[in-house]
């Protein structure tokens, strides 16, 4: 029996209790689930990809079916390299899904053997993005329960609070 392997894609800069979600729903359809951090040096990140890979790994210690990588460049071309045939998706709007089914389709496009699993993010998480948890928890209010603990005291230390 084949295992099956798949591969969530983000730059999780900070990764979200609604990243959680996904990952351990995830984790329990897939043998084995790489959380895969995309390098985006475009982008002013808070945290830096070791500090990321770092954080995720101390959120999923427990569960051995869960691994972290980061890639730069096309998500397709890690796929192939890795010998690995399905992307999730989390959508957490209708807004989502347009921006998601062109990616998806791009990425099939490139490579036919990929696959898109779309999951719908829990109904308690589908506000919560990284860039609202960085803002809110950076104007001072309180991200309880909207990323791990671990991802909190990190950000508290970086922000100096």
């Amino acid at each position: 029996m084949s295992s099956s392997v798949a591969v969530y894609p983000g730059s999780f800069d900070p990764l979200t209790n609604g990243h959680v979600d996904i990952i351990l729903r995830g984790a329990e359809v897939f043998d084995r689930l790489v959380v895969l951090i995309a390098v985006n040096r475009s982008k002013n990140a808070l945290f830096d990809i070791e500090e990321r890979i770092s954080l995720i790994n101390e959120v999923f210690a427990d569960y051995p079916n869960i691994t972290v990588d980061s890639f730069e460049g096309l998500l397709v071309d890690y796929l192939k390299d890795n010998s690995i045939p399905v992307i999730i998706r989390g959508l957490r709007a209708v807004s989502d899904f347009e921006y998601e089914f062109q990616m998806a389709l791009m990425n099939r496009k490139i490579n036919p053997h990929v696959e898109t699993f779309f999951m719908a993010a829990g109904e308690s998480y589908s506000y919560v993005s990284s860039r609202i948890v960085k803002e809110v928890f950076s104007l001072g209010a309180c991200v309880e329960g909207l990323a791990p603990q671990p991802v909190i005291e990190a950000m508290r230390k970086k922000f100096g609070t």
